[in-house]
């Protein structure tokens, strides 16, 4: 690997930041805080009206809420922690998001007694089921080198009969793998998340946030680099990036991009400047349907990220393969729904029939539905602006091209009603419900087409993923979910932020580093645990 030199003069750097996703928001606090970049250089470049990317919530209480997806955590997110230890909390600016999830999580511990249901009814979920060769195979995959395993799906490695298990519902369920996902990614998770594997049946160790993802990560991070200084142009969309590429130098050069009044413009890269760049999204193109309306699955062309990516990536092999994360929709699209409801009925039996106070359960999946239907209810309120009186639950479907059990419709096809007529069915509260919905006191049901909400997992060999700095790399960094970070995992908050770490410190001189990844799998304590949990 060819070294690096670190900038040593950031006063005098700006740098471009394009997308708003955490990542972006990540690398901004790292360099205005740590490495002396000062706020006014640093510019956000966003071509929706909001920051966040993925970490979205928004809505209100008489059209309805919308949460296009939740992002879980666990203590040893050693970047993610280490972020928001900096950030005021959005209603209380003497603690920290941090201290404020920490203490939230503490009050509503995660403790899942209805994880599974079959025919409306709880199963069993002390056993994950496995036979002593898919236990085997578990076990092997956690320690065979990652190299070896290529482009493998997880239907490679085991046997048909493990997709029937326990274990399989659950995680499939929880993490959004398919049987056809990469198994290299899998075995990324089992080595990173060892130390969860015996609670993972009650959702043991996982955290969230008091709010949904907006409120409580992403708007109060906003408003901490605002009075730094940092600029937020939003409507601005980056095209293409003009590079200097030589054999010992690569050099990005200029921005092309279309502003806020839709008139190309560009943006040309001083010496001292720098871009990093959030390369593909998972929630790019994404589409809201309504209560009387299906959402529209739309392709990669409406999609700037992707499309930038793939001009960037054609100009050098060191930028990645966007292809083969971007190019089979109908392996990677899921949808997903946000029900708001001014009625306290489904709650209040959702309560009873599990067992868990809301914000203590996560998800509740049904083996038997077609679609794979689960759904979660989190701590009330989930906004700040919503009222005592209206309660919202969250839902997805990992298999949106079957038809329903009930609703003899592909999911993919049906309106908010439908999907909740469906749940209905499949929790056997149909005359519970009936008279709520007749009264108007479903406010909405808001279904979500993702096109590439699973294209994270999509199987790739190294290389595919461009490395955050790649080698050469003089002036610039890729980063989020389709950078490559060694050990650690995609579809996590955690990845997003290292990889801000790693650009940032990776560039530019600071009396820090990049937060190591908990090293949970050389533990021998915690590998007996996960061995006696996956045998029981």
């Amino acid at each position: 690997m060819m070294s690096r030199k670190k900038n040593t003069d950031s006063e005098q750097s700006k740098v471009y930041l394009i997308g708003s996703g955490i990542a972006s928001l990540a690398a901004a606090v790292y360099l205005e805080k740590d490495t002396g970049v000062p706020g006014e250089n640093i510019y956000v470049l966003e071509q929706d009206d909001i920051a966040g990317g993925a970490c979205d919530g928004a809505g209100d209480p008489e059209k309805g809420f919308v949460v296009r997806g939740g992002r879980m955590h666990e203590k040893h997110y050693e970047c993610y922690w280490d972020l928001l230890s900096n950030i005021p909390s959005l209603e209380d600016p003497n603690i920290s998001v941090r201290d404020e999830s920490f203490e939230f999580n503490e009050r509503f511990v995660s403790h899942a007694q209805a994880r599974l249901l079959k025919e409306g009814k709880k199963l069993d979920v002390s056993s994950f089921g496995l036979s002593l060769k898919d236990q085997t195979d578990l076990l092997k995959l956690t320690f065979v080198s990652e190299s070896s395993l290529g482009n493998k799906r997880i239907e490679d490695w085991f046997s048909a009969e493990f997709f029937t298990t326990n274990f399989w519902y659950i995680w499939t369920s929880m993490f959004a793998f398919q049987k056809w996902s990469s198994v290299a990614e899998m075995r990324r998770y089992m080595k990173r998340f060892i130390h969860l594997v015996d609670g993972l049946h009650q959702l043991g160790g996982v955290m969230r946030t008091k709010y949904n993802q907006y409120h409580s990560i992403i708007l109060p991070t906003q408003r901490y680099l605002e009075a730094k200084g940092i600029h937020f142009d939003m409507h601005t969309q980056v095209v293409d990036i003009d590079f200097d590429l030589s054999a010992d130098e690569k050099r990005a050069t200029v921005l092309q991009i279309i502003d806020r009044n839709g008139k190309e413009d560009e943006i040309v890269l001083g010496k001292n400047d720098y871009v990093f760049m959030t390369n593909g999204s998972i929630t790019e193109s994404t589409d809201n349907g309504a209560w009387n309306k299906s959402p529209t699955l739309k392709d990669k062309a409406s999609s700037g990220a992707w499309m930038l990516w793939e001009r960037v990536a054609k100009k050098d092999k060191a930028f990645g393969n966007p292809g083969v994360f971007s190019d089979n929709i109908d392996l990677q699209k899921w949808y997903s729904f946000t029900a708001t409801l001014k009625d306290d009925t489904f709650h209040d039996y959702m309560e009873n029939f599990s067992g868990n106070v809301d914000g203590t359960g996560g998800l509740v999946t049904m083996t038997d539905s077609n679609w794979l239907m689960s759904i979660v209810i989190a701590r009330q309120p989930h906004f700040p602006n919503q009222p005592k009186d209206v309660k919202i639950f969250w839902g997805y479907g990992l298999y949106p091209d079957r038809e329903g059990n009930f609703v003899k419709k592909k999911m993919s096809e049906c309106t908010g009603e439908e999907i909740l007529e469906e749940l209905w069915y499949h929790l056997k509260i149909q005359e519970l419900m009936q008279p709520v919905v007749e009264a108007g006191k479903v406010i909405n049901c808001i279904p979500v087409a993702m096109p590439f909400i699973d294209s994270l997992f999509m199987p790739r060999t190294l290389g595919d993923r461009p490395e955050v700095i790649p080698e050469g790399a003089a002036n610039f960094a890729f980063l989020g979910q389709f950078a490559e970070v060694e050990d650690d995992c995609v579809f996590t908050v955690e990845y997003s932020v290292r990889t801000a770490q790693m650009a940032v410190f990776g560039h530019f001189e600071a009396d820090r580093g990049v937060n190591p990844i908990y090293d949970s799998i050389h533990n021998p304590l915690v590998l007996i645990k996960a061995a006696k949990a996956i045998s029981r």
